[in-house]
């Protein structure tokens, strides 16, 4: 088991950056994927990037493609998502998870950071 908590949530304007970092404890090393998801207001939940533990592999949800970097510090047990050209339509609570390499589906989650970009 990892618990998750995720920070560097807050308000930005069109075009601004934010860092969000997802710290774990616990169990941290024996999560083979870290990823941030996010959750927009009368929207699905929705996958935004994910990152490998070990090599570092990053996937991403094409409407962060480009914008977005996913990254991992192994020794902090922590991730990141830096965020650069956001848009209004980046609004949302985003949340960190974790899986082992052997499970398809995230089962463990944090609380969530709440990332709003106003025009």
């Amino acid at each position: 088991q990892v618990q998750l908590v995720e920070s560097g949530g807050g308000s930005v304007q069109a075009g601004g950056s934010l860092n969000l970092s997802c710290a774990a404890s616990g169990r941290a090393s024996s999560m083979g994927y870290i990823a941030w998801f996010r959750q927009a207001p009368g929207k699905e939940r929705e996958f935004v990037a994910e990152v490998r533990r070990t090599s570092g592999y990053t996937s991403y949800a094409d409407s962060v493609k480009g914008r977005f970097t996913i990254s991992r510090d192994n020794a902090k047990n922590t991730v990141y998502l830096q965020m650069n050209s956001l848009k209004p339509k980046d609004t949302a609570v985003y949340y960190c998870a974790a899986r082992p390499t052997t499970t398809p589906r995230y089962g463990n989650w944090g609380q969530g950071t709440q990332v709003t970009v106003s025009s």
